[in-house]
């Protein structure tokens, strides 16, 4: 409401208006109020039970397919000589490996120039050929130096993957080219034609003239397993892709001469028990959360903001028998307590870390449709909630339906608000009228009192 301000005279017309508002607005605001707080309440519990599925929705995920539980771990027994990885589709087992060599980009130099880098060198075309491919440089007489053909080298919207740079050293300042990729078949070759004839001195053919000096050659990768040439790989970058199938190596260092290094594939169970183990953390946290909103305490008498709503207590059955029926599959493990998984009496997930690992150890396929099959119990939840969350789902419904009454109770407010802004208008007009009156009233009878007061006294 806009601020009161005094009028003064015989009435107090500012405390007069202020009461009468103020009577009218907590009459009429007092249910808004309530509403507002409800609607606010409602608003943030429907949020906390929308976290409390999606959380643990993130840990069905990686549950609901069979998948996950064909995962592979690939160990380096040094990883300072090779990192591996291995897909779900890669044959357990243990290996040797060797790593003969690392892939090199090829690498030439020039000779020193004394002057450094504004040392002319001579003008021309360079042709620089790298992975098959060529590209011509042209150097003019008036752009000669070996700044300038680095430059050139480098700004050519034709080059094919060569990087020129300067290297100061003791002998002079020398041009040194370096191809962009690892790998033999991306050698470095330059010709030269026309021009001063200085070029000539960047000329390198490996069949011919080579009047650079090779600083690397141009190498591929090698690394050999068994400890048998028979099983020598190369790769023209350090990674060797499905070199055991399924396996990915990545060379880092050579190996000792005889001295190999171990590769082990084997199936994943701990990261197989640590995605089980989260989806029964995630499960008791959301159950603790849906329980608190649902909940009443009869000493305090203080209600859960979502007691006896049908969305929360329709989610909650969903999900228990979600959990508790046995899964349509052949086998010894169809229900989450035949792998260790129990509900305890306040409605929590229990997990028997051992039973779990025999079950893992004994079947583990078992276990994966007990979770990922077509109606496991990962899959059939997931499924649930994610109709429960996507758009136009129960929850999004929800929230859209009590932020559209938020926005009623924000009109309702706005609307009171005007209407006591027009009733504080109307009483200051009236009052201040009514303080104007009596007013003068009351000077009138000051004035009929000072001449009554004059008036000659009978006999004075």
């Amino acid at each position: 409401m806009p601020t009161i301000t005094s009028a003064g005279g015989v009435l107090d017309v500012n405390n007069l208006v202020s009461q009468l508002v103020s009577a009218e607005s907590a009459q009429r605001m007092a249910p808004i109020t309530r509403n507002e707080v409800a609607a606010t309440t409602q608003i943030s519990a429907v949020g906390t039970m929308k976290g409390a599925l999606a959380a643990f929705k993130s840990a069905l995920d990686p549950l609901k397919t069979t998948d996950v539980f064909m995962a592979r771990k690939a160990t380096s027994a040094d990883t300072d000589y090779f990192t591996v990885s291995a897909k779900p589709t890669a044959a357990t087992g243990a290996y040797d490996v060797e790593v003969i060599a690392l892939a090199k980009a090829h690498q030439l130099a020039s000779n020193g120039f004394p002057s450094g880098s504004t040392s002319p060198v001579g003008d021309g075309t360079l042709t620089i050929t790298v992975g098959g491919e060529s590209f011509d440089v042209e150097i003019g007489s008036d752009k000669n130096t070996l700044a300038d053909i680095r430059d050139a080298i480098n700004a050519d919207a034709d080059n094919k993957g060569v990087q020129a740079t300067l290297l100061n050293t003791a002998s002079g300042t020398r041009l040194v080219l370096t191809s962009n990729k690892t790998g033999a078949d991306h050698a470095i070759s330059v010709s030269t034609a026309g021009g001063d004839g200085g070029l000539a001195q960047l000329t390198y053919d490996p069949n011919g003239t080579k009047n650079l000096t090779e600083l690397a050659p141009a190498q591929n990768a090698r690394i050999r397993l068994a400890s048998s040439d028979d099983f020598a790989l190369e790769s023209p970058t350090n990674v060797f892709e499905d070199a055991i199938d399924g396996v990915t190596i990545t060379a880092k260092k050579a190996t000792k001469a005889d001295e190999p290094v171990s590769l082990d594939v084997a199936f994943d169970s701990a990261g197989v028990t640590s995605n089980i183990q989260k989806f029964v953390t995630e499960y008791n946290k959301m159950q603790s959360a849906l329980a608190k909103l649902r909940s009443y305490n009869p000493e305090t008498k203080v209600a859960g903001a979502l007691i006896g709503d049908s969305l929360l207590r329709g989610i909650e059955e969903q999900v228990r028998r979600g959990l508790s029926e046995p899964v349509d599959i052949s086998g010894a493990y169809t229900t989450l307590a035949s792998i260790g998984i129990k509900t305890t009496v306040s409605g929590a997930l229990e997990l028997d870390a051992e039973k779990l690992k025999s079950a893992i150890n004994a079947d583990a396929e078992g276990v994966a449709s007990l979770f990922g099959s077509e109606n496991g119990i990962a899959a059939r939840l997931s499924s649930q909630l994610t109709k429960r969350l996507e758009t136009g789902g129960d929850v999004e419904s929800r929230s859209t339906q009590l932020n559209n009454e938020m926005k009623a109770i924000t009109k309702s407010k706005e609307t009171l608000n005007l209407r006591l802004t027009q009733l504080e208008s109307r009483y200051r007009k009236q009052f201040t009228a009514l303080d104007s009156l009596l007013t003068q009233m009351q000077s009138t009878s000051s004035y009929l009192a000072t001449q009554l007061a004059n008036l000659p006294k009978i006999g004075g």
